[in-house]
């Protein structure tokens, strides 16, 4: 599937999971004017919007929230710490429907910059939901990865984010441990 085909609300799901990179410790949201700059560049919030520290550790919490959800639509455990701490964040969240061209939205209730940003992301689960693609948004199944991707197989099969990268990886380390493992046998 060409990249544009990939709905909108999902690949700003899909970057906000990666905007930190477990394989190599790379956190894009390194401070809070860096969380602005995201949420500006997407239209979740106006250029002369302000956060904290305090916004940023939550955004955090919200998206490392997110990765877990994603780790559950690959068929795996999700991590529950993750989605508790996420859940706390989104909990305080004033947040409303409006109805509007097309339907209804999530808007938010409260003025806060952090709680418009946030609020866009959850309107956007809202949408990817109701299109049925939300369980097609995944993280990779290599343990070190973790990389959010949108599942574009036919069947919703895939588990890693590339073929070339992860799963070349995996499926070599498996041949590996095949190949030991019939070596004690002999």
């Amino acid at each position: 599937m060409a990249p544009e085909a990939i709905p909108a609300e999902v690949v700003l799901l899909r970057d906000f999971v990666n905007s930190y990179e477990p394989q190599v410790d790379d956190e894009t949201l390194d401070r809070p004017a860096a969380l602005r700059d995201w949420f500006v560049a997407r239209g979740l919030l106006p250029a002369s919007a302000r956060l904290a520290a305090a916004d940023l550790t939550a955004a955090r919490a919200v998206r490392e929230g997110i990765r877990a959800m994603l780790l559950e639509h690959g068929g795996h455990e999700a991590v529950g710490a993750a989605i508790e701490a996420g859940n706390r964040i989104l909990a305080g969240l004033p947040v409303r429907a409006a109805f509007g061209p097309g339907g209804y939205r999530l808007v938010p209730a409260g003025d806060a910059a952090i709680e418009r940003a946030l609020v866009g992301l959850l309107e956007a689960i809202r949408q990817a939901t109701e299109a049925h693609t939300w369980p097609r948004l995944k993280v990779c199944d290599r343990d070190t990865c973790r990389w959010a991707y949108y599942d574009t197989s036919r069947n919703q099969s895939r588990r890693w984010c590339s073929m070339a990268g992860c799963g070349n990886h995996i499926k070599m380390k498996r041949a590996y441990a095949a190949r030991v493992a019939r070596a004690d046998t002999d």
